[in-house]
């Protein structure tokens, strides 16, 4: 979204037609979409049938003159819709005790009329912020929420209940509560990943990182910098500092993928850090 456009979809509820067309000039130039009602009994149907960044709702209608009562009744009814909009409560006759009211019954913010362009602009702006930061923790949740599932059903992903596969998910449970080195044996394409996901999904460790490494595809000159890391300037390439993928997994899990294809000397190198739970960044000390 460009900056011109930072106010994203904005919905404007006022009876007074003038404050309606005024408000739509002037949140044009930064809006997406300016959306303007004069009846608030409309209300209902446009939440139903849209949603928005920010709502600016009038405080007082035509048969409410000074009150708010109006302005508070559907400020409830559009919280009751959705818990998470943000609404900004207009009204020509504020003052602190409304305005502290407003806010304890759900309103983001209260402005007054007739209101000052820049102060209008930054109160909006600051609103569709949090609008995003509802948006962003309502996707973390649900996120959270479907991985809690997944990790919840046992050995999802692996198909089968003949004895011999029961045997390898009492193996799992066994090994699962420990910090043991696993050596996972098996042709290509039986599963192995599968298996090791499953250790960790059901390890104390389950909450942190699970880290893959294609033994195959690394390269002799490469091996030590991939796993342990290195120090800025320690080879030619060095530009930057950079951790291993023993450090990335740390708290959680490391499968080592296709460990057989390394030659002996690189498989010496990984033995000792596998024994030592140790490592040491090439150019480093520590």
């Amino acid at each position: 979204m460009n900056e011109e456009k930072q106010l994203g979809k904005i919905l404007i509820i006022d009876d007074d037609e003038d404050v309606l067309l005024a408000a739509k000039m002037l949140l044009r130039k930064h809006a997406e979409n300016v959306l303007i009602e004069k009846n608030p009994k409309k209300i209902p149907f446009l939440l139903n049938n849209d949603t928005y960044d920010v709502i600016l709702l009038d405080m007082n209608f035509s048969k409410d003159i000074t009150s708010g009562k109006e302005g508070f009744y559907w400020l409830n009814e559009i919280l009751q819709r959705d818990p998470n909009a943000v609404v900004i409560l207009i009204t020509a006759y504020g003052d602190v005790e409304m305005a502290v009211k407003s806010l304890k019954d759900g309103a983001t913010d209260f402005v007054l009329k007739p209101w000052q362009n820049e102060k209008l602009i930054a109160t909006l702006s600051s609103a569709v912020k949090l609008k995003r930061s509802y948006n962003e923790v309502d996707q973390l949740k649900q996120a959270k929420k479907q991985l809690e599932e997944d990790i919840s059903q046992p050995f999802k992903d692996i198909i089968g209940d003949s004895p011999a596969i029961r045997q390898v998910f009492g193996i799992i449970d066994k090994v699962a509560a420990t910090d043991a080195n696993v050596l996972i044996l098996g042709e290509n394409g039986t599963g192995k990943e599968l298996i090791a996901r499953a250790i960790h999904q059901k390890s104390h460790r389950a909450d942190n990182v699970f880290t893959t490494v294609d033994m195959g595809a690394i390269t002799e000159t490469l091996f030590e910098s991939e796993l342990f890391g290195h120090k800025k300037g320690s080879f030619t390439d060095a530009k930057d500092d950079r951790a291993g993928r023993f450090e990335i997994a740390n708290k959680g899990s490391l499968f080592l993928d296709e460990i057989g294809n390394l030659n002996l000397p690189l498989q010496s190198k990984l033995l000792t850090a596998l024994q030592s739970r140790e490592v040491t960044r090439i150019g480093s000390n520590k």
